[in-house]
């Protein structure tokens, strides 16, 4: 009997997920990634140079480094990176579920990005969201930044450190955060409510922070799906933020 299309595609879908591998590059994110026993290595790229700087973290990791020619670096990762004679092949982190990093913490704080794409934007979140203690970083399998070697290098170690997951459906993410007892609310410039004005004396419940690309900003549903939606407490009627600037923000701002 043939397989209904679904779930042809289904299976080549997880077939592709297990064979994804992903190239980091920067001594600091390779190193980073090597000193992480959760992270599956494949194939560590140095320079000698950058071999006897990361050599306490190759031993650690326990791989065989191939050194290469600085002049011949011939990793697969683009031309204008900012390598450092360093680039190491990896498996991409498995977090697990909303539950399993949201729960479970005293005053959780998350953060979920709808469509924010831009891969320096969201690394410098996951560094942002790791210093202010947020419990994750949530995004979508579609229309989201993916692990990349840029990623990696803006978080500045913190991808290793810091959840970052990928959901099917933001909306359903964020129902399910709900259910869970988070204050979900939504970041819009045109709000008439702040972050301070909307939690109130409320600091002590779980909150989630939803953000959106730089112009769109929120989609529709997200803006119909959130509790509230809330702005930035600003000097001026003008201007806007980056987005991982927003990020940071509204984890302080939100803090217990």
């Amino acid at each position: 009997m043939k397989k209904p299309k679904w779930v042809v595609e289904k299976e080549q879908a997880r077939k592709a997920a297990a064979a994804e591998t992903v190239w980091l590059f920067g001594l600091h994110a390779v190193r980073d990634a090597l000193m992480n026993p959760k992270r599956q290595k494949l194939r560590l790229m140095v320079t000698r140079n950058a071999c006897d700087k990361l050599a306490e973290a190759v031993e650690f990791a326990g791989i065989e480094a191939e050194i290469v020619d600085p002049r011949k670096f011939s990793a697969p990762i683009d031309t204008g990176s900012v390598h450092q004679g360093a680039a190491l092949e990896v498996k991409p982190l498995e977090w697990g579920s909303l539950a399993d990093n949201c729960i479970g913490r005293e005053n959780p704080r998350v953060i979920l990005l709808d469509r924010v794409t831009d891969p320096h934007n969201v690394g410098a979140i996951l560094r942002s969201a790791e210093v202010l203690g947020a419990s994750a970083v949530i995004g979508t399998r579609h229309h989201s930044a993916p692990e990349t070697g840029a990623l990696a290098k803006t978080a500045s170690g913190a991808l290793e450190r810091q959840p970052y997951l990928r959901v099917r459906n933001l909306a359903d993410a964020i129902v399910e955060l709900q259910s869970m007892g988070f204050l979900v609310l939504g970041l819009d410039g045109e709000a008439d409510v702040t972050i301070e004005g909307a939690l109130g004396t409320g600091r002590d419940r779980p909150v989630a922070l939803v953000l959106g690309a730089e112009g769109p900003g929120l989609r529709q549903k997200t803006k119909e799906t959130v509790d509230q939606l809330v702005k930035i407490d600003a000097a001026g009627g003008f201007g806007s933020l980056n987005v991982s600037n927003a990020a940071a923000i509204a984890l302080y701002a939100s803090r217990p």
